[in-house]
Order: structure tokens, then C-alpha cells, then sequence
């Protein structure tokens, strides 16, 4: 997601992209339960189409583009948990490494 615009408090614009594993992928706007929300769909963007004040029988694909205004909160919550990096550390030997001086 990201931010375009605030407006008030906890509300505002954002871009909101459907990745190919999202729940989101071959919903309607109707079905996909961002009304209940409190968030609407002011541009769907697809490829090199820009749809404005889509209806709600859009049906959404991966790589959607979503222009939204509504609850940030709400909309922050939609991003999938990236998982943790783990800590690329190198284990030291277990035989000291000896050098000649």
C-alpha cells in the first residue's frame, strides 16, 4: 500500500496492489468486502487501462492497481506479514584458524 493523501484523521488515499496470491484475485468489487470496509475504489488501474468509479462487477485480477479512499487503517491492514529475515551469520570453525607470522 501506499499512502497518496490524507484527508482527515484516519482517512485518506492509497494504492492498493492485488498480488497474484491475494485473496482479493477473481472477486468482484462487490464480493470483495472493501465496502464493508469503509473503503472505495476510486481507479482501477490494469496494464495500460485506467478504469475510473469502477463498478462493482469488476472483476479483479493479479497486478491490479487499486486507487482508494477510505480507512488507512483498515487498508494497512490488508498488506500480508512479510516474513523475517534471518540473520545471515557465518558460523566460525570449530578448529582455530592458526597463520604463521
Amino acid at each position: 500500500m501506499r499512502e497518496r493523501l490524507s484527508v482527515s484523521t484516519g482517512y485518506g488515499v492509497a494504492e492498493i496492489v492485488v498480488h497474484g496470491d491475494a485473496d482479493l484475485v477473481g472477486k468482484t468489487l462487490g464480493e470483495s468486502g472493501l465496502r464493508e470496509l469503509d473503503v472505495t475504489v476510486l481507479t482501477l488501474h490494469r496494464g495500460t487501462t485506467v478504469i475510473p468509479n469502477p463498478f462493482n462487477r469488476h472483476v479483479l485480477e493479479p497486478d491490479d492497481r487499486l486507487l482508494c479512499f477510505g480507512k488507512l487503517e483498515e487498508m494497512r491492514s490488508m498488506i500480508p506479514a512479510r516474513p523475517k529475515r534471518r540473520a545471515r551469520v557465518k558460523k566460525l570453525p570449530k578448529q582455530p584458524i592458526h597463520t604463521d607470522t
